[in-house]
Formats: structure tokens, sequence, C-alpha cells
């Protein structure tokens, strides 16, 4: 437990939006308690890739976004949201954010870059951009944090290689061509030959990217300031004085202890997902049996939220934020998750089918809308499992799942019943226990496609989005190729929800609010604990980490005055 009992400001929750609180609140001189309630920090942030959508923030000039973004990113949002969300919540979003990352930028190790093509999800909609708004977090070196490194929630196994090693999406597009290039090769004996020296003394790489990056960058600036952080502590309850929060019970290794926050408690615990109760009341049936988020979103604060006046909102198109996942059991027994955000599912000679055989949906479409088709389809005809098909070509290239890209070591993936393979279509539709016309059907309509190059049931490869995710090489369709050669292949495919999108409502400060409206004084939710500005609407990549930065960074400024 901290030997300091009093701080100006608490956190609860260490995600990338709770300690971009914690961060805050130091820049602006206020003593900090970050407190965590497992064992590491980051949340579902250290798993992610950490896109943080910002229109209009000061890198976005880097890769030619226009100078009125920002007006177009209102519009974008008016036309995706719309009434999913207050226009006035989305406003103060788009004039936090950019102080946030420009702060961050000037004064932090948190550092962020643009990509010069990173599209918007949803093309069609007007003001929707290619570039500018979806920024990055820079890889960072673990090593300086020392002993510190261990309390970051390491990545997702079946996201890593050789172990444990951390790739990014430029690692996998020199790792693809590493028998071809001598860039390549040298950028792979880089990357293979620091991992290797690391493992000789440490228990993990030190080269962090993506969200160990972020959550690194954000740990390594607390450290610099000055910030207090416990981690395997919860809060029992809150200090309530007068009408106003004023601290927090804690409970940790068996002991509790008050603790006085002189200005204010930020909630930060990554939103309401596996609370024993809400999670079958909120989310879609049937409920999701997997969620590739981090463990520690229990929405158990909710309840003490809930208890002094806070609500729901009730205006967002979802709950929740999704994305389809594939599980199997690890040697250790636990379960891996696997999240197909873009990896396979767009990729030419595959295609998705419901139990009848038949497509549902645009494969190539966000990983947020692919499982909203799922929920849809299934209310009519089965559609939970899906299933995702591919032949030996499309395998081979571009993996399936947890199978990696090559074709190789396919035996214990087959052996547990991860991956199905089969001589013909008619054999794999059996092993599946799905219809087999429906899949020989599906099937001949995506190679008559994949010769015209236009997907007339769905679309796919329709938009930028779209095809930033296929195949760049493969024409006249990056997202559409013929699925002849044999054998064929294929992974069930579950909801899984990645993040909350109902939440606790809150002012442009952040602040919690009653149902009447008034702010409960000294109450503040960030990140998935708050009433997303999106609307359980995914209309671009990093809009959960956006908002969520923003608004930790209204809330400590209006903690500053506090």
């Amino acid at each position: 437990m901290t030997q300091t009992t009093s701080y100006d400001v608490i956190v609860i929750g260490s995600g990338g939006a709770g300690m971009a609180a914690a961060l805050f609140a130091r820049l602006n001189g206020l003593s900090v308690l970050l407190v965590e309630h497992t064992k590491y920090l980051g949340g579902t942030t250290a798993f992610s890739a950490a896109t943080t959508w910002v229109p209009g923030s000061l890198l976005a000039a880097s890769v030619g976004a226009p100078d009125d973004d920002i007006e177009r990113a209102r519009r974008f949002l008016t036309q995706t949201v719309g009434n999913h969300s207050s226009a006035e919540m989305r406003d103060a979003f788009l004039t936090w954010g950019p102080q946030a990352i420009a702060r961050l930028q000037n004064e932090t190790q948190v550092q962020f870059r643009a990509r010069p093509l990173h599209p918007d999800y949803i093309q069609e909609a007007e003001g929707a951009s290619l570039c500018g708004r979806a920024l990055e977090p820079l890889p960072f070196d673990g090593r300086k944090l020392g002993k510190r490194l261990a309390l970051i929630r390491p990545p997702i196994p079946e996201f890593t290689i050789l172990g444990g090693m951390m790739i990014d999406r430029d690692d996998i597009a020199q790792l693809l061509k590493l028998t071809k290039s001598p860039r390549a090769a040298w950028h792979a004996a880089k990357l293979i030959g620091r991992y290797g020296l690391d493992r000789l003394t440490r228990p993990r790489g030190t080269r962090l990217v993506m969200g160990n990056a972020l959550i690194g960058r954000l740990l390594a600036s607390l450290d610099a300031l000055g910030a207090d952080i416990i981690t395997e502590a919860s809060v029992e309850a809150f200090t309530v004085e007068q009408g106003r929060v004023t601290g927090v019970t804690l409970r940790q290794g068996g002991a509790t202890s008050p603790l006085h926050a002189r200005r204010g408690v930020v909630m930060a615990t990554g939103g309401f997902n596996r609370h024993k109760t809400r999670r079958a009341a909120l989310l879609h049936s049937p409920t999701p049996a997997f969620s590739p988020a981090g463990p520690g979103h229990t929405g158990l604060i909710h309840d003490l939220a809930l208890a002094l006046g806070a609500h729901y909102g009730t205006d967002a198109l979802d709950s929740a934020f999704w994305a389809p996942v594939s599980v199997r059991q690890r040697p250790d027994g636990t379960t891996a998750v696997f999240p197909h955000f873009v990896l396979d599912r767009g990729k030419p000679g595959t295609l998705a089918v419901n139990q009848a055989g038949q497509r549902f949906v645009n494969e190539s479409t966000s990983y947020h809308l692919f499982v909203r088709a799922m929920y849809e389809a299934n209310a009519h005809s089965p559609a939970i499992p899906a299933y995702l098909i591919a032949d030996a070509n499309a395998l081979r290239k571009y993996g399936l799942g947890m199978v990696r890209p090559g074709g190789r070591g396919l035996k214990p993936f087959l052996a547990d019943g991860y991956l199905v393979e089969a001589p013909t279509l008619t054999a794999l539709a059996g092993k599946l226990g799905i219809n087999a016309a429906g899949l020989e059907t599906s099937v001949r309509r995506m190679n008559e496609f994949a010769k015209t190059g236009v997907d007339t049931e769905f679309g796919r490869g329709g938009t930028a989005y779209h095809r930033v995710n296929g195949d760049p090489a493969h024409q006249p369709n990056p997202n559409i190729g013929p699925i002849a050669t044999a054998p064929f292949y294929a992974v069930r495919l579950w909801p899984g929800d990645i993040g909350a999108a109902t939440g606790l409502v809150t002012d442009s400060s952040a602040r919690v609010l009653r149902q009447d409206g008034s702010a409960i004084p000294g109450l503040y939710a960030v990140g998935n604990d708050m009433q997303s500005v999106m609307g359980g609407v995914y209309p671009a990549p990093g809009i959960t980490i956006g908002p969520g930065i923003a608004f930790a960074y209204a809330a400590a400024t209006h903690l500053l005055g506090a």
C-alpha cells in the first residue's frame, strides 16, 4: 500500500486513458496516485495496436491532411454517429484531442506519428479521410524502464513470434519479403538479433511496439514526473463528504486503507464488459462467450458510481465494440482469443459463410461491422459461429487466424480442431456441419467476382479502407481472389467484444453526471467507463483510445481548477 494517504488526484485504472489522466494531472502540477486492479499496467490498450484517432493534431500536416480537417471530421461524425451521441460531446472531443496530443508530443516521452495511408472505416460518409487522423505510438525501448518493464501487460502471445517477439505492421511487411529482399532480410536479422540478446538476460523482449509502446511511454513519463503507482489493489468504496467524492477505500493484500483525493477521483477501469450481470444485460444475445480485451474491466466501480446517482447512457447504437474472434486452448490450459482485425478476412481467396453455407457480410468491412452483421444474420439463419474459408493458396500467402503465412506447422492446429482441412468443399462442409450446396454456390459466385473484380452481392473491395487491407499485388480487386486450390481450410469465428460503448454519462470535462444533469462533485470518468462519444458506432481506427486521451486531458484540466 502507498505510504502517502492524501493526493490531489486518484486515478483508478491503468489503460491508456487512465495513465493519460494521471500524466496530464502531473503535468498540471497535481500529486497523483494511479491504482491498478490487476498485476499489470496497460489494460486492453497494452493488447491493442494503440491507434489513436484525433483529427486536427499537430501531426496531421506531416501526411498532407487538410487545414480544415477538424471541420471535415465534424461532418464525418455527424454522418456516421448522428444522434447516437451528443454533438456537444463530439465537439468537445474535437477541441480537447489536438490539445492533448500537442502536450504529449511537446512535454513527455509519449510520441506518435501519422501514417500516409490509414483510412477511416466508413469511407462512404461525407468527410471521411484517408490519412492524418489515425496516429500510432512510436516504438519504445523498454530497457529505459529497467525493472519497471515487468509492470507492463505482455502482448497477446498469438500476436508475437518466436515465443514473444513483438512485431508491428512494418515488421510484418518486411518479414513477408524475407527471402526476396536483402533489405527485408537485414530488417529481420536486426529484430531477431535484438530479441535473442534480450532473452539471454530477460523474460521478454524490450523492443515495444503498438499498445505496449504506448503504455511503456506513458509509464516512463509518469515515472519521470514522480507519480505514485500501485497494482493489485481494488476500490472498496468512495469517500463522500457533503455530497462530494473526496477519496476511496482501497484493498490491497488483505488490508484496507482510506485515501484522500483533494481534487477528485478519475474512473478509468475499462467499462462494464466483465461485470457478472451487466455483460448479459447490455450485450447482444446470445451473450458472447469470448473477449480478447484485458481482464480488469469488471465494472465493479460502476456499482459504486451508480449508487451515488450516476447513470448509463441510452442513446448508443450498440453497447460494445466488436471483432470476430477464433479460439484455441493453449498448452497451459488458458484460452487464446484471437481477434481477426485485418490480416485475413479481406484477403483474396477467402470468404465467410453462415451455417447454410451462405455469405452474409462484406468480409473486408471493419471488424465491428462484421460482428454486427453476424448478429443480424443470426436472427434469421444461424451465423454464430460463422466460418472463414480459405483455399491452400490463400492460407500459404496470408495465414488464417492463428495459423501463420507459409503453410507450415499445420499439424497442431488440425489436431486440436482449430483449423479444419478437407480435399473438397463438400468434404469441408461435412466436417464443419454446414450446408455443402450453399458453400459450393457461395464459392462459385466468389470465383466469378474474382474474374470481374466486382462483388455484386456485398461490395467487397469497394472502398479505400477495404483495399488497404487486401493484397495490392492482386488484381483486378485486391480483396477478391479465386477459392480453387485444394485442400480447403476453415476456422470458426465467434463474436468478441473488444470494449464498452455504453458507459457513465459525463459532461465535456468528464465529470460524471446524475440523471438530472447535475455533476457529482469530485467524480470523473474517462475511457470506456465513460459513455462513448462514438455512440456504439466504429467509424474509424482508434476511436476508443483517441477520445480516452482527449477526455483524460479534459478531466485533468478541470481538476486543476477544482
